[in-house]
């Protein structure tokens, strides 16, 4: 009982004391961000261009029309320009972060001295959670991101101030979910038991950067996986709308995130987590899609076939709308730009239902107190 009125008091002071930084950051005139570096961790939603620096693995963007709409050229990511990772970044007036395969060839060649200072990008297209997720695509799974971001933690090649000082972004689970419905090999655990997995792996990961000194953590929840247009792809899947059972465990894993997000005051002193709901901010587009001048929200700008879902776009055989500022899909999987663009102000200075306890302006303004 003393142990858990100990643990109560110091929550409370934890609490407090980031009640008066959030108060000092609202009405300072000349407040700036605190934080001053993004590391980002993930899938293809955050991808920068590492699978393009990975000669090993077949999951690539690194062709046109990807990046057409913004940097005018393919980087590597799997939309038409910017993702939320870079928003971000550009709200908070730093530079985008470099893909960590990119940065260590050039600090190895010598065209880069150090790791860049405004943070890195971890993240892989097509891995998930589970680390033989894809592992056949050669993906870096979420487990081995971690230990690039260890080593170079421990090897003092990025300096632990910045660390501290930084804002951690994570996403990722999709592409676990998406692979339970691929009819290949029986199942061995029935979604809740699969879903649960995931989460054990989720909290590992997140143990495991708080101990590397990592202090303010934004882990964002799943979309709708179940309404990519990328779903025509598996036998019997509905067309006409989402796929049910695949939203469902989307849902489930989603609220287990936001769980270990309540937990983190609890388990982790000195640290703060926030949840971004964006698959209700998805979900609110597509429920209301002229609010936000979308003229499509279920096939894919670029692709072809069934909801522009059967081919990944800039393959053979594909097409190009016109007007992917309309379209919510990009391609068979991923968001355009614009829908980046509005998932990222949501993320940025949305209220709670959006994104909570804090969304992340605040977040980044935060003086967090010596633990």
């Amino acid at each position: 009982m003393q142990v858990v009125l100990i643990m109560m008091v110091r929550l409370v002071f934890f609490l407090a004391s980031i009640f008066l930084s959030v108060s000092s950051a609202k009405h300072s005139p000349s407040s700036v961000n605190v934080v001053s570096g993004i590391f980002i961790f993930g899938d293809s939603i955050f991808d920068a261009g590492n699978n393009h620096f990975n000669k090993n693995s077949t999951a690539q963007a690194d062709f046109p029309p990807y990046g057409s709409t913004f940097f005018h050229y393919p980087t590597g990511r799997f939309t038409n320009g910017r993702t939320v990772a870079d928003f971000i970044s550009q709200f908070m007036g730093i530079d985008l972060q470099k893909p960590y395969l990119e940065a260590q060839i050039e600090v190895l060649n010598g065209s880069l001295k150090d790791y860049p200072s405004n943070g890195i990008n971890f993240a892989s297209a097509g891995s998930g959670v589970l680390q033989a997720t894809n592992r056949d695509l050669g993906v870096t799974s979420l487990q081995e991101q971690l230990r690039q971001f260890q080593t170079l933690v421990e090897q003092n090649q990025i300096n632990k101030t910045l660390v501290q000082n930084s804002i951690f972004l994570f996403e990722s689970g999709s592409n676990d979910i998406f692979s339970y419905f691929i009819p290949i090999d029986p199942r061995k655990l029935d979604p809740d038991a699969y879903v649960q997995t995931m989460l054990t792996q989720v909290s590992k990961f997140l143990d495991q950067i708080y101990k590397l000194g990592a202090r303010r953590v934004s882990i964002f929840s799943l979309g709708p996986v179940g309404c990519v247009p990328a779903r025509a792809l598996l036998p019997g899947t509905p067309i006409d709308r989402c796929y049910g059972k695949m939203n469902a465990m989307v849902n489930k894993f989603n609220k287990g995130l936001e769980s270990l997000v309540n937990d983190t005051p609890s388990k982790h002193r000195g640290v703060l987590s926030v949840y971004g709901a964006v698959y209700d901010i998805v979900q609110h587009f597509r429920a209301t899609p002229t609010r936000y001048r979308f003229s499509d929200v279920s096939s894919a700008c670029c692709g072809e076939g069934t909801l522009g879902g059967m081919i990944q776009c800039g393959k053979e055989g594909y097409r190009l709308c016109p007007n992917p500022n309309e379209f919510l899909f990009w391609d068979y999987f991923h968001p355009s730009e614009r829908a980046y663009k509005l998932i990222s102000k949501a993320l940025w200075a949305g209220k709670k239902s959006r994104i909570r306890p804090l969304n992340l302006k605040t977040l980044v303004n935060i003086s967090l107190p010596h633990v």
